[in-house]
């Protein structure tokens, strides 16, 4: 059995998919265990009932039509229009609309591709230096994935049996910290040339506001829908996915029949494989729960580490490593389980140790020296990985210090959820 196991993480190491992975690996310690192998079965009918799930694929299938229309150019646009008069105009949208589209689509990869062609010229047009615009746009990659509706903040909700409805609205402070630490930053890289920046008409912006009308409601539906008592999560995730077919299926015509079947199928292959993997997942977890291992890692790392501060560092620091490892669909269901339970020894808040997790893997995207971000922004730029590794050092230490103050800071995170209850 163990040379089974062995056989099973060497395949892993040879680049098997993950569900076959985790699945064999579930198999194989139910058998071990003695425990009759349908436990795995009922756990993954289990959560194919999991009221919360409903919003992942319908999430999904809205950020990729609108990853695939022009709505990433009518944002840019309008951001432009309002905000590029600004000291640091420019940059400051790239952050915003970076963090807007990732939160959406839940990629930090699709939002490099997507809008990394239409900022870099931009930003070097106004006058920014290029190591700083490329640094900015691969960090700022991956800025949404604390805000609604991120898909991250879902998965953590499913698998911690957290409310995503929490998750979304104890993200918003800590991502606007973040922003606003980015922002500041950028403004005084901001070059003399982008002083020139005229500010637009009125009539330009009617313009601009004209075309970006249809994208425009989208957050007000969402979270207004959800803290307004209208929706939960999963039937918000309903109104939005049909809202966004309509626009831009419908009304803008941007998504061909033909191109909708194809991002249907796009999307649901990724559903399909986030929803074997975590089924699996959950399948070991509930093995690793019955032979009480989080309980016998707790007890040794209790024993040597008594201070709740002193783990939280400790964590930051394996979580970093494990953000430049893993992508973070794969990072949330084969470690949330482990780390969890002793959090909670901790005395650590679920939902103040998701905004922490998904923080720590956010930056590890655009972390040296094999952070997902900065191969996406290699390939993106036809620049060389290390050219990329020197550009968001800046960056990646502002977003440190923001790690610190949402990790020692936890009102930060949880403020807002006591308020609205």
């Amino acid at each position: 059995m163990t040379a089974l196991k062995l056989l099973t993480l060497l395949l892993a190491l040879l680049g098997t998919p993950l569900f076959i992975v985790i699945s064999a690996l579930a198999l194989l310690s139910f058998h071990t265990a003695g425990i009759d192998l349908s436990a795995v079965i009922i756990e993954m009918s289990r959560l194919a009932d999991t009221p919360m799930l409903v919003s992942l694929p319908l999430f999904i299938f809205a950020g990729t039509l609108l990853a695939e229309s022009r709505a990433p150019e009518r944002i840019l646009q309008l951001s432009q229009t309002f905000l590029g008069w600004l000291p640091g105009g420019l940059a400051v949208v790239s952050l915003a609309v970076c963090a807007l589209f990732t939160a959406f689509t839940g990629a930090s990869g699709v939002t490099i591709f997507a809008l990394g062609g239409l900022l870099l010229p931009a930003l070097l047009r106004d006058g920014y230096q290029e190591r700083f615009s490329m640094g900015l746009i691969t960090s700022s990659g991956s800025l949404g994935l604390l805000f609604p509706p991120s898909l991250p903040l879902i998965l953590y909700g499913v698998i911690s049996e957290s409310r995503i409805d929490h998750l979304f609205v104890a993200g918003i402070l800590p991502g606007l910290l973040m922003l606003v630490l980015l922002t500041a930053y950028a403004i005084t890289k901001s070059p003399r040339v982008a002083a020139r920046n005229r500010r637009h008409t009125v009539r330009e912006m009617a313009l601009v506001l004209r075309q970006a009308a249809w994208e425009l409601p989208l957050p007000v539906i969402l979270l207004g829908g959800i803290y307004g008592g209208f929706f939960v999560a999963g039937e918000a995730a309903a109104v939005t996915a049909l809202y966004v077919l309509i626009v831009e299926v419908v009304i803008r015509r941007e998504i061909s029949p033909a191109q909708l079947v194809t991002i249907i199928n796009k999307s649901m292959v990724l559903f399909g494989g986030i929803l074997i993997i975590l089924a699996a997942s959950m399948a070991s977890t509930n093995y690793l729960i019955d032979q009480e291992v989080p309980m016998r890692l707790f007890a040794p790392i209790r024993e040597h580490i008594s201070s709740k501060y002193t783990f939280l560092l400790l964590l930051n620091l394996f979580l970093l490593v494990v953000g430049t490892m893993l992508d973070i669909f794969s990072a949330l269901v084969l470690v949330v389980p482990l780390i969890l339970p002793i959090a909670t020894g901790y005395g650590v808040d679920p939902v103040h140790l998701g905004i922490i997790f998904l923080t720590n893997l956010q930056i590890g995207y655009c972390t040296p020296p094999i952070g997902l971000n900065l191969f996406m922004a290699s390939y993106r730029f036809e620049r060389p990985v290390i050219e990329l590794y020197r550009a968001t050092l800046p960056f990646i230490a502002i977003l440190l210090i923001t790690l610190l103050i949402i990790t020692y800071l936890p009102w930060l995170s949880l403020a807002l959820v006591q308020v609205l209850g």
